[in-house]
Formats: C-alpha cells, structure tokens, sequence
C-alpha cells in the first residue's frame, strides 16, 4: 500500500510473510523424509516444491477432519523412527526404496485406518456454537449491574 508516495507494510503484509515462513519450515522439514525415499536431488527439490505449494490447501481440505485423526502422531512418529534407522545404516545396509515407500505408505495407512475406526461416532467440535453459560453466570452479572460492582 502507498501511503505519502511510499511503500508501507501492513498488517496483511505480516500475515503473509509468516504463513510463507511456516510453509518453508514444513518444507525443510520433509527433507529427511524424502531422503528415506531417494538420494536424487531433482525429486528432493521438486517434493519439497510441491510441498510448499500443496500444504496449505492439504490443510483446508483436512481441518475439519484433524480431530479424528488421533494416532497420526504415533504413526509419524513411526516413519522418523524408521528413516533415522535407515540413516544410521546407510554405511552397513542400503534399505530398497521399495521397502522404504511400503514401510511410510502403511504405516500412515493404518494410523488413519485406525484413527477413523476409533473415532467414527465422534462429532467434529462445532467452533460456530455459542458457548454454554452456566446460570450463575448470568446472576453474577446482574448482581453488578444492580450494586455498581
């Protein structure tokens, strides 16, 4: 915006800055996990190019479904645990990319599978919802409208 003949940053302008930061940060960190996968340097770029252009809309598309998602951290967890094994072997034993995709692919499947069975009969939480007042609430209040408290 100009403001005086000069550029000036707004509010909307720091709002972008950080929302483009954080997608960067998720993109250096998928780095190992496409290591796990490939030494190709041309995948590792365009993943992580990719990476930064998807997450967003990933995260629109899933928001109303993340509270149902309860052992993707487990199952997260379980994919780090096998990339950093596979890091640490990788003088000893080279891990077959085919295996590295099966081990990520099923193991995401069935922390989703499992989280979606666990929790089909939960209701998403409705933020829309006016919050509940407790009665003694409402008597408070009009205790200081009357005492001037």
């Amino acid at each position: 915006m100009k403001k005086a003949g000069k550029w000036v940053a707004t509010p909307l302008f720091t709002v972008l800055i950080l929302v483009e930061t954080t997608d960067i940060i998720f993109a250096v960190d998928s780095i190992p996990a496409i290591f796990a996968v490939t030494q190709d340097p041309f995948l590792v770029f365009t993943s992580n190019a990719f990476a930064i252009l998807g997450l967003r809309a990933m995260y629109f598309l899933l928001a109303d479904l993340i509270h149902r998602f309860i052992y993707l951290k487990a199952g997260l967890a379980a994919i780090l645990v096998f990339v950093g094994i596979k890091m640490l072997l990788l003088d000893v034993y080279k891990v077959p990319i085919w295996l590295s995709l099966t081990v990520i692919a099923a193991s995401i499947t069935v922390a989703v599978l499992a989280s979606l069975r666990v929790t089909r009969d939960v209701k998403a939480p409705s933020s829309l919802a006016a919050p509940a007042s407790h009665p003694a609430d409402a008597d408070e209040s009009n205790d200081s409208e009357v005492t001037g408290r």
